[in-house]
């Protein structure tokens, strides 16, 4: 819902004020009475902006110390997603699957530079990651913390930070919403984790079209278990 009016001039003017004087995450902000000043707002209104602010990770409050700019992370996102879930799980095999394209969207259309950055010389990271991908899926254990690695690595190594933390908060997301829903895991999930090897030689190797299928092929078993839990749960329903 839109915020009501005085407050979002509130907020706008505070965060205005962060990108006037640069001020980056942590940095402190001014006190409450200078704010009071420069924004021309009461203290109710202040505060209940900040508050605001804090929720969206704009602002954090120290207890004691003051208010900092918070670290503008998408941690808001990954809540309300994962809220969402819980309050509606019916709708959610839907939100999992959209999460998973939407993932599966931005790691194509990132391949390119990734494949660019990847070509000719082998990763040590990658290369561990892959390898204990590979181990846990053929003992049949789960591999998601290697997996999440793997792909926030593949960010760092684009040094594009806001899809670092897409990969991060579509992740959370995905871990926290999926186990309540009773997503089973599928017998398929080997070849999941050979995607990734995939992903990597085809990268190492220049080869973006080889890179594109194996990204494809990482994501493929997942939305077919998925299709396949929500038509059962239609069934259920109806």
């Amino acid at each position: 819902d839109p915020l009501p009016e005085g407050r979002w001039r509130t907020t706008t003017a505070i965060k205005e004020l962060i990108l006037t004087r640069g001020l980056k995450p942590g940095d402190p902000m001014p006190t409450e009475n200078e704010l009071v000043d420069v924004i021309g707002v009461s203290r109710s209104k202040l505060r209940e902006a900040v508050r605001t602010l804090v929720a969206l990770d704009i602002l954090e409050v120290r207890h004691g110390t003051g208010t900092f700019v918070g670290q503008l992370s998408l941690r808001p996102l990954v809540e309300g997603m994962v809220f969402r879930g819980v309050l509606a799980p019916a709708d959610d095999f839907t939100a999992l699957r959209e999460v998973v394209e939407v993932r599966t969207g931005l790691d194509l259309g990132l391949g390119p530079s990734i494949v660019e950055r990847l070509t000719g010389g082998d990763d040590p990271e990658l290369r561990r990651c892959v390898d204990a991908i590979t181990r846990a899926a053929q003992r049949g254990e789960s591999f998601s913390q290697w997996d999440r690695l793997f792909h926030l690595t593949l960010a760092e190594r684009l040094g594009n930070h806001l899809y670092g933390q897409l990969v991060a908060a579509f992740w959370d997301i995905h871990t926290t919403v999926a186990p309540r829903l009773g997503v089973p895991t599928s017998p398929e999930m080997m070849d999941t984790a050979l995607a990734h090897e995939r992903m990597l030689d085809a990268a190492i190797a220049g080869d973006i079209e080889a890179y594109r299928l194996a990204v494809v092929a990482h994501y493929e078993p997942l939305l077919s278990v998925l299709a396949k839990s929500d038509a059962e749960n239609t069934d259920t329903v109806i």
